[in-house]
C-alpha cells in the first residue's frame, strides 16, 4: 500500500508582506485539498521570514510575524541569520512564545547554559497515519563572527550532523533537513550524508524549480521574498521512499482579491503609527543626504558613529541615507525610513600605516563606488554614495591629518565604521589589517537615534 506525502514550503520572506494573502490562501487551499486526496500534508518554513526592514516587524519586534505564521499552522519553521542577528538575544528568548508550530535548531547553543535556545528543539518525529516517522532537523547558517556577539555558539553544519544522524536514523524511516545553509553547503551534506532523503533549502535566495537529485537526496529551494512557494509530493511504500519530485508555484500566477491590497496596507500603517508613537528628537533645521548640503545627514551619522564606538575618527558611506530628515520632530518611523539597514557599529584599530592603506583604499574606490548596487549583507538600500570621513583629512601638501595631527605611521587609532564595510570586498586592509570590535546590540538606526535624542532634546 502507498503512502502520499506532501511538503508545502516557505523560505527567505524577508517580511515580503505584500505577497502574503496570496501565499497564505495557496497553502491553505493546498491543505484542504491534498487531505481530502488523504495526503499526508506538511508545511516548513525555512527561515529569514522576518526583516526588520518592515515597519510592522520592526514595531513589533518580529510578533506580527510569528502571527502570519500561526495563520497558516506550519508544523514546524527554523530560524535564518535574519532572525539570530537581527534581534537582541532577549528579544529572541521571548519571539515563539505564542507560536503554533515548532521551532527547530539544531546546530546553535545558548553561550549562557551551553545547550539548545529554550525557544527551540534539536529535532522533531513527526509520525504520518501510515504510521511512517520523519525525522526534521533544522540548521541555520553559522556566522562564527557575528553570532557569539548576540549571545549564541554557532556550530557547523557537518559537526552537528553527525551525531544527529547517529540518534536519529533508528528512530525514523525517512530524515528531512531544513536547511538555511545556502546550496553550496546542501549540495555538500547531499554528497556526504546518504541518510538525508530530503534538504529543504534556503539562506542564497536559490530558486530550483524542479528540485536536485543529489547522492541519495533531493534538493528543493523556493528563492526569495514570497515570490514562490514549494511543493514536495513524496510517495511511499512500507515507510521507504520510492518516488519524489519538488516544484515551485510563482506567487504572481496565483490569484488576488480586493481585500489584498488593504491588508496589505493595513500592515504598513499599522507598523508605521506604532513607530511614529515613539518620539525621538526635535530638529532646529532639514538635513539633507546630499553630501554636498549644508546640512549634511552624513556629518551627524559620523557623530553618532563616534558616540557609539567611542572613537574620534570615523567613516561613512552616503548611500546609508535614503532620504532627508525636513525640520521639526523627529519618530521612531522617520529613522526607519531613513535608515532601514541591518548594519551595526564597528570598532576597529589600525596603525598608521595601515590607516593610510585604507585612506587610500577608499580614494581609490571612490568613482566606481558613488554608483554601485550593493546587495545584500544587512544594506537595504540602493546605491553606496561615497564614504565621508570625520576627524581624517589631507592637507594642502598632501600629508594625512588624524584631527589635525601629523598621522604616525607607527601608532594606533581606532576608526568607527560599519560591520557592512567589513564584509564587503571593497576594503580589505579592514579585515586583513584590523582589530575589528563588532558591536551587535543595536544596529545603527538606533544608534542614530540616540545620537539625536543627545544633541536635539525634545522640548
Amino acid at each position: 500500500m502507498t503512502e502520499e506525502i506532501t511538503i508545502l514550503h516557505t523560505n527567505d520572506f524577508h517580511s515580503h508582506f505584500e505577497n502574503w494573502p496570496k501565499i497564505r490562501r495557496y497553502l491553505e487551499n493546498q491543505k484542504r485539498q491534498l487531505v481530502r486526496e488523504n495526503h499526508t500534508v506538511l508545511t516548513f518554513d525555512i527561515g529569514d521570514f522576518m526583516d526588520r526592514v518592515h515597519p510592522l516587524t520592526e514595531a513589533t519586534m518580529g510578533q506580527a510575524n510569528v502571527d502570519l505564521l500561526n495563520e497558516v499552522g506550519y508544523d514546524a519553521v527554523t530560524v535564518g541569520n535574519n532572525e539570530m542577528l537581527g534581534f537582541p538575544h532577549a528579544v529572541m528568548d521571548e519571539m515563539y512564545e505564542r507560536a503554533n508550530f515548532k521551532v527547530l535548531l539544531a546546530n546553535v547553543k545558548d553561550r549562557q547554559t551551553a545547550t539548545t535556545p529554550k525557544w527551540a528543539s534539536q529535532y522533531q518525529i513527526i509520525e504520518t497515519k501510515a504510521k511512517t516517522k520523519l525525522g526534521i532537523i533544522a540548521f541555520t547558517a553559522p556566522f562564527i563572527l557575528t553570532f557569539p556577539l548576540l549571545g549564541w555558539d554557532p556550530q557547523a553544519a557537518s559537526e552537528a550532523l553527525k551525531p544527529l544522524l547517529a540518534e536519529l536514523t533508528p528512530k525514523v524511516d525517512c530524515i528531512i533537513l531544513l536547511s538555511h545553509l545556502g546550496l553550496p553547503t546542501d549540495r555538500f551534506l547531499a554528497d556526504n550524508f546518504s541518510q538525508l532523503d530530503l534538504i529543504i533549502g534556503a539562506h542564497t535566495h536559490h530558486l530550483l524549480p524542479e528540485g536536485e537529485e543529489r547522492n541519495h537526496s533531493l534538493l528543493a529551494a523556493a528563492g526569495k521574498y514570497g515570490q514562490h512557494v514549494g511543493k514536495i509530493s513524496l510517495t511511499l511504500e512500507a515507510g521507504k521512499i520510492i518516488a519524489k519530485q519538488a516544484s515551485v508555484q510563482s506567487t504572481a500566477d496565483l490569484p488576488a482579491l480586493p481585500t489584498d491590497d488593504v491588508e496589505i496596507a493595513k500592515a504598513y500603517e499599522t507598523g508605521k503609527k506604532l513607530l511614529q508613537k515613539q518620539k525621538i528628537a526635535l530638529l532646529p533645521t532639514t538635513y539633507a543626504k546630499d553630501s554636498n548640503a549644508a546640512n549634511r545627514l552624513v556629518d551627524l551619522g559620523l557623530k553618532a558613529l563616534e558616540l557609539k564606538t567611542n572613537t574620534k575618527v570615523a567613516m561613512l558611506s552616503t548611500g546609508l541615507f535614503l532620504n532627508d530628515l525636513p525640520a521639526g520632530p523627529v519618530n521612531a518611523f522617520d529613522l526607519h525610513q531613513l535608515l532601514p539597514h541591518a548594519v551595526h557599529a564597528n570598532r576597529v584599530t589600525l596603525t598608521g600605516e595601515n590607516l593610510l592603506r585604507l585612506y587610500r583604499e577608499v580614494n581609490k574606490n571612490r568613482m566606481f563606488m558613488r554608483a554601485a548596487k550593493i546587495r545584500g549583507m544587512g544594506f537595504r538600500g540602493d546605491t553606496w554614495g561615497e564614504i565621508i570621513w570625520d576627524g581624517l583629512t589631507q592637507s594642502k601638501t598632501g600629508e594625512l591629518l588624524v584631527n589635525g595631527e601629523a598621522l604616525d605611521l607607527q601608532a594606533k587609532y581606532q576608526v568607527g565604521s560599519l560591520d557592512h564595510y567589513l564584509f564587503i570586498p571593497y576594503f580589505p586592509t579592514l579585515e586583513i589589517a584590523g582589530e575589528n570590535e563588532l558591536l551587535y546590540d543595536t544596529v545603527f538606526r538606533e544608534d542614530f537615534g540616540d545620537y539625536l535624542a543627545q544633541k536635539f532634546p525634545q522640548l
